[in-house]
């Protein structure tokens, strides 16, 4: 992939991020909890939220490698005990980055249908899709995604302590997933999964299918 388009794809990726993770620490405000804003952790600065490996190099080799890509930021810290409901502040707290990546694609797909050609109006469909593929990359129902928060509203307190001892090891899992078994089975199944999520919601937002 040319350089500058791998520039465009992660300069458009990081704010993507970065109003993911802040859409958490606004859900926990919501919900009673002020760590996040206690924390400076609010902002939109992406200086505040950078990890050197989540937010730079894991999105750069992925974009420069499927195309697209995926990170994440430092996680922006909550204190799930300061809700009314555990399981339900843990969920909305969970489900508040991937809908901020959803707002942010449709307000894309709509500016997208109302501008002439151009290159603006291109980088608008591309931020849009790179905000679905966040978005569907983390609702992946693996600690510790966002799409694991959906669990606990389900188990029972010994299925909730089986899911604390598989959440350590839920970081190794998606790796596996994304490096080793395309590596062994030459199929990989997160590029499949993202085509035929992002992708198609992206034309449609967009007016394109």
């Amino acid at each position: 992939m040319d350089p500058l388009d791998i520039a465009l794809r992660f300069g458009l990726l990081v704010p993507a991020i970065v109003i993911h993770e802040v859409a958490h620490g606004w859900a926990a405000l919501a919900l009673g909890d002020t760590t996040a804003r206690d924390k400076g952790r609010l902002s939109l600065n992406p200086v505040q939220h950078i990890d050197p490996w989540g937010t730079i190099l894991l999105p750069l080799l992925l974009v420069a490698i499927l195309g697209f890509g995926f990170g994440y930021a430092k996680p922006v810290p909550i204190n799930p005990y300061r809700f009314k409901n555990y399981r339900q502040g843990m969920f909305l707290t969970g489900i508040a980055g991937p809908a901020s990546n959803l707002v942010l694609a449709v307000i894309c797909g709509l500016a997208f249908r109302m501008m002439a050609q151009g290159i603006i109006r291109d980088v608008l469909l591309l931020f849009g899709l790179l905000n679905l593929v966040l978005m569907f990359f983390n609702l992946i129902p693996l600690p510790p995604l966002d799409g694991s928060r959906v669990l606990p509203l389900f188990l029972s307190d010994r299925g909730m302590a089986i899911y604390d001892q598989i959440e350590r090891y839920g970081f190794v899992i998606i790796l596996a997933v994304v490096w080793l078994v395309p590596s062994f089975l030459g199929f990989n199944p997160l590029s499949w999964y993202i085509s035929r999520t992002a992708f198609p919601l992206m034309f449609l937002l967009a007016g394109l299918g």
